[in-house]
């Protein structure tokens, strides 16, 4: 057992928290320090926190000293340190924890070597090489995290969560509001063609139900909202909505250089017929019209939702086969976090 610190968020619903909650189901002993608490002042001030998100925390980093000063005088020495995202932890702050208590991984599941979120990763990318391991998932940033010193990245799949992704043992157990033919559920990105996309599918016939956060603010928002059941979803109300359709539409964010997301990985987990974006990532998870159904546009899209929809036979075949491949594919939160922690003691010997 490896007694571990985790330096992440703690909100409820949040992927940090299930890949805590993974690595002590694992049996390792997990203290979580939330910075976003430590610094409630700043991150629940709109303008305060904007200012520092647009300067990559680089105004911050004093602050977050101090409060990792004060929380190693509280705790223990732990054999490992595992920081969950890491944009809010500086050079200073990583080589701080790293002499403290020798080993340091950094998982981040975002692009912070891309261009989309500006100044946001400026301090982590400063502090990449002092990682004892960095955890990504993304080709491009496998190689970039290596030219900006990182020593050893381990590239892996996004992941589900064994336990909170967990489908219903009986599926009738799903409420009505939860059930649906093609589900999207997702957030409305400026910049992205997410609405444009789904709309596109609704004029041809095709019923669909969205859920996520932001479509509000859609310029498409008067020809959507009848086809929208509510915010963000997260629990078991996430896993039922994704378990109640016939059908999950994944889609990327082309701003992340997304070839797959963790709805890739979740959709086929918990009993949703994945029907997703064609890449080479998503092919190499899954064949296509065997384990999940792939498209190039939006045509594709509606032509292949028309045609399951009809067929509930080999809807059923290929949401089957997607459940046992993901799983045979060892994607889990515990699979991945332990893969991690193994690899870097192995590099400590």
């Amino acid at each position: 057992m490896l007694k571990i610190l985790y330096i992440g968020s703690d909100a409820p619903g949040s992927t940090s928290l299930y890949r805590a909650m993974a690595i002590g189901r694992r049996g390792h002993q997990v203290i979580i320090a939330n910075p976003n608490r430590g610094l409630a002042d700043v991150f629940k001030s709109k303008i305060k926190g904007a200012f520092h998100y647009r300067t990559g925390y680089r105004f911050l980093q004093g602050r977050i000293m101090r409060w990792i000063t004060e929380m190693l005088n509280e705790q223990e020495k732990p054999d490992i340190v595992w920081v969950d995202s890491g944009e809010l932890l500086g050079p200073a702050c990583v080589r701080r924890l790293k002499q403290w208590a020798g080993r340091i991984i950094l998982y981040n599941h975002d692009d912070p070597t891309g261009e989309r979120d500006g100044h946001r990763f400026d301090s982590l990318k400063k502090a990449i090489q002092y990682y004892d391991l960095c955890v990504v998932v993304r080709e491009p940033s496998y190689h970039e995290f290596k030219a900006a010193g990182s020593e050893n990245v381990l590239k892996v799949y996004r992941s589900y969560d064994e336990l909170m992704h967990k489908p219903f043992e009986d599926a009738d157990r799903i409420l009505p509001q939860f059930r649906s033919d093609i589900a999207f559920i997702g957030t409305w990105m400026k910049g992205e063609d997410r609405d444009s996309f789904l709309l596109t599918l609704i004029k041809k016939g095709l019923p669909v139900s969205i859920w996520g956060d932001h479509w509000q603010k859609s310029p498409l928002w008067n020809e959507l909202k009848d086809y929208y059941k509510g915010k963000a979803l997260s629990g078991k109300d996430y896993v039922a909505a994704v378990q109640g359709a016939r059908i999950c539409i994944g889609m990327l964010s082309k701003g992340n250089r997304d070839l797959h997301t963790t709805r890739s990985a979740e959709i086929p987990y918990i009993g949703g017929l994945f029907c997703a974006e064609r890449t080479s990532e998503h092919e190499h998870m899954y064949k296509d019209w065997e384990e999940a159904v792939f498209w190039d546009d939006v045509e594709e899209c509606a032509r292949h939702c028309t045609e399951l929809l009809k067929d509930e036979n080999m809807r059923q075949k290929i949401l089957l086969a997607g459940m046992k491949r993901v799983r045979a594919l060892r994607i889990g939160n515990e699979d991945i976090c332990e893969q991690a922690l193994q690899l870097v003691q192995c590099m400590s010997k």
